[in-house]
């Protein structure tokens, strides 16, 4: 008869196995209480857009194109967000976009009454014009082109641009009208001055002239 393999208890090991599971969790749990200190101390830092002042008319995602006179080629200028932003205290808007990813400007420049918004030959989704743009840091004359995601964008921002363009034109002219009366006003004024320069004169003549005559009188009798 084949002797029975020997019965191991194995609940004493089991236990032991789960205790040490178990004071591994709390250590790993527990708290020192230690505070790492950063090496390096960043101060926050105010970043401004140039933009704290304007008033946001529009803002939409398109793709910029820039015509380069010398290779005679329209050239990507970037995709980005192009916004028309009016001043708040002189009213004047001016068209800017930034590339999406690196927020460089790719163009910045006032939208004046001349300012005309034509519509590209080859897509109804663009439209193009010609500024004198400053996103360089120098004003050069710049013939854009900008395509948006659809034709209702593309109508929205040339109908804007435009109704702008004719609010300019009518501020203009108002400012010509003042400027002509202003000047107006001046002549008249430098008018009257001569005026009033000439009486004296003219009555220091006529006091002489009967001077003149009385001295002539007296000397007759």
């Amino acid at each position: 008869m084949a002797d029975k393999e020997p019965v191991v208890d194995r609940r004493e090991d089991e236990e032991e196995a789960e205790s040490a599971a178990s004071a591994a969790a709390a250590g790993e749990e527990e708290d020192t209480g230690a505070q790492i200190a950063p090496i390096v101390r960043l101060e926050e830092v105010a970043v401004t857009t140039g933009e704290e002042d304007e008033d946001v008319l529009l803002d939409m995602k398109a793709k910029l194109y820039r015509f380069d006179k010398d290779g005679n080629q329209w050239k990507e200028r970037g995709t980005g967000t192009v916004k028309l932003l009016k001043h708040k205290e002189n009213g004047k808007v001016r068209l800017v976009m930034r590339q999406a990813k690196t927020l460089k400007i790719c163009a910045n420049h006032l939208v004046i009454s001349s300012t005309k918004m034509q519509e590209h030959a080859g897509s109804d989704k663009s439209c193009v014009w010609h500024a004198a743009d400053f996103a360089d840091g120098e004003l050069k004359e710049e013939m854009f082109a900008i395509r948006f995601g659809s034709v209702e964008n593309c109508k929205k921002f040339k109908d804007l641009v435009e109704e702008i363009a004719e609010s300019q034109s009518k501020t203009e002219d108002k400012e010509t009208e003042g400027d002509s009366s202003a000047a107006g006003l001046m002549e008249k004024l430098s008018v009257n001055e001569k005026k009033s320069e000439e009486a004296p004169v003219k009555e220091e003549s006529s006091e002489a002239s009967k001077t003149e005559t009385k001295s002539a009188a007296t000397s007759s009798e």
